[in-house]
């Protein structure tokens, strides 16, 4: 049956429609960001990644700064309940129940610690892992005995916190940061963790070093990462916390393995 003009041209239209619709969602999933989450390290707090996030967030991507148990706005929590299997599980659990897929997880200082313990309970979901001037352990290491420190035992049930200047923080900065960093629960320094190597299988790595703040262990863990050619380097001219004296950097680093 032979169609009318007027037949012929809606049909076109609705052709048309169909393509277009198709052609946005082609368009939305190409533009797809990643999900980023950002560990700070012993003292800090989410507050610490607030110029990072807010790039990223910028640039598109779906980014969460978790503050960890016992410290930050939450530091109210008793610090004697509060172990490095708790501060693992906080970083476990905002990938959990925000159904995070392919994430970028990044982790500062002692967050390194952190994060290398996640990746043992959530590697499927970690497309990317990124160390910023931050510990690596091995299998049964604490925080305390990666800074070498066995013979000087922490206070409990929480370490106070060195002032900004112990971090190289930018002078604009100092004072800032000396309102922010809280005490961290003890345990969490003293807890040994467990590494089968989750971390070394993900499938893209980073490592930045900022060698102004003077740490053997991140030197090491630095030269490993070069020798390895799964591994991407970088290094800083800054302080340690290297989100505050250089987040434009640290962004850029951070997206070119998303």
């Amino acid at each position: 049956m032979r169609k009318s003009r007027r037949e012929f041209l809606a049909g076109a239209a609705a052709i048309g429609a169909s393509a277009a619709l198709t052609g946005i969602a082609a368009g939305q999933a190409t533009a797809k960001k990643s999900s980023i989450v950002l560990v700070h390290g012993a003292w800090h707090g989410g507050w610490c990644w607030r110029r990072v996030a807010d790039r990223l967030t910028a640039k598109g991507h779906y980014v969460t700064a978790p503050t960890l148990s016992g410290v930050g706005e939450r530091s109210h929590l008793k610090p004697e309940t509060i172990g490095l299997s708790t501060q693992i599980d906080d970083v476990v659990n905002e990938i959990k129940w925000k159904d995070l897929d392919g994430v970028i997880l990044v982790g500062h200082s002692f967050g390194g610690i952190l994060i290398t313990g996640a990746a043992e309970k959530m590697r499927d979901r970690i497309a990317a892992i990124v160390y910023v001037d931050a510990f690596i352990p091995l299998d049964g290491q604490s925080f305390q005995s990666l800074r070498n420190n066995p013979g000087n035992p922490f206070p409990v049930p929480a370490v106070p916190s060195p002032p900004a200047t112990y971090f190289k923080v930018n002078a604009a900065d100092v004072d800032w940061v000396n309102t922010r960093v809280t005490a961290h629960p003890t345990r969490c320094f003293t807890d040994t963790v467990h590494v089968t190597d989750a971390y070394q299988k993900i499938s893209k790595k980073v490592y930045i070093r900022a060698p102004a703040f003077k740490q053997p262990a991140f030197d090491a863990a630095y030269a490993r990462c070069r020798t390895d050619s799964a591994w991407k380097t970088f290094e800083l001219t800054c302080g340690h916390d290297i989100m505050l004296d250089m987040p434009g950097e640290l962004t850029e680093i951070i997206e070119s393995v998303a």
